[in-house]
């Protein structure tokens, strides 16, 4: 099937749902409160991942969101839980640190049964990764095509349509990018916490600041709420540390520029199978507390966002 064929099934795909939501009753067809102007389709809530702690994983592109969730993945599962991370990128580069390779998206195998989802076995598009870690690239529709939020819907049919959700304990989504549609902030529908990877400068904060926003849109109607902001690739956190104690959120954890970091990506492995020295124990350990924390339970944020003029003017030197 090529691209073209694809795009069809996307563009027939959404006009389907576009009618059945023409169907609906106003009142319950759209989540007006996710903010004004907002005209976002509500959650089945048959389609809730339920018995598994959920966290979505948003930061500006190519802050380290994949590293940190494949990572936090890796140390979820040394404390003994079953853990599921779904990559939400075209890309599909969420999890080959863990598989050592790229794996098929969602997409990808739908597509080979024309879309046909009843066809599909789940080793078709889940795969173990390092400790068990099972792994799901969802991927995305072709390029100016579809919704990443259709995509995500479907994925998280297929899991629970496959019972593979009855048996874990722990879901990631790792989401692309900024937060600049309800598709790619549907994984907050799902989600029980929400974090933030920044780094300690101008253009990860600024991009932070919408997320919050857009974490604080999604809390008015579902369950998720803001657990707080991992440092990455940073020596210092000071501005990151003055913009959480303006708006209320918190630090959850911290981990310094490691070249180790860097070279795990290139080696295709997580960072607990990189070879030992301080800096790598340092950060193992970092995230081993980090994971302790949140399957304990992090206090939600009422982390109140700045204005865009606002958040401008608050950062950087005079």
């Amino acid at each position: 099937m090529n691209s073209k064929t694809v795009s069809k099934a996307f563009s027939r795909r959404n006009d389907e749902e576009e009618n059945a939501m023409n169907l609906m009753d106003p009142k319950t067809r759209f989540s007006a409160p996710d903010g004004e102007g907002s005209v976002q389709v509500a959650l089945d809530p048959q389609d809730q991942i339920k018995g598994a702690k959920v966290f979505a994983v948003y930061g500006k592109g190519g802050i380290g969101k994949s590293t940190t969730s494949s990572n936090l993945s890796a140390a979820f599962a040394k404390l003994g839980h079953r853990v599921l991370q779904i990559g939400c990128d075209p890309k599909h580069d969420s999890t080959f640190t863990l598989t050592k390779k790229l794996m098929p998206t969602v997409i990808d195998v739908l597509e080979t049964v024309e879309f046909h989802s009843e066809e599909l076995r789940p080793e078709d598009y889940m795969f173990e990764g390092y400790n068990g870690v099972m792994c799901v690239e969802a991927g995305g529709p072709p390029a100016g095509t579809g919704c990443g939020g259709y995509v995500v819907g479907q994925t998280v049919k297929l899991l629970k349509q496959h019972h593979l959700l009855e048996d874990t304990d722990v879901v990631i989504f790792d989401v692309l990018g900024d937060v600049v549609c309800g598709g790619f902030a549907a994984p907050l529908q799902h989600a029980e916490r929400a974090v933030v990877v920044a780094a300690n400068d101008f253009d990860s904060i600024f991009a932070m600041n919408r997320i919050v926003a857009a974490i604080a849109a999604k809390s008015k109607n579902y369950d998720v709420r803001l657990a707080g902001v991992i440092a990455n690739r940073s020596r210092e956190t000071d501005e990151i540390d003055r913009f959480c104690d303006q708006i209320g959120m918190e630090r959850l954890a911290h981990f310094r520029d490691v070249d180790a970091i860097r070279r795990s990506r290139l080696k295709k492995c997580t960072l607990f199978e990189m070879e030992d020295s301080p800096e790598v124990q340092q950060a193992q350990d970092e995230y081993m507390r980090l994971a302790a924390m949140l399957w304990a339970g992090v206090e939600p944020s009422t982390a109140q966002p700045m204005k865009d003029r606002d958040i401008f003017d608050f950062l950087g030197f005079e």
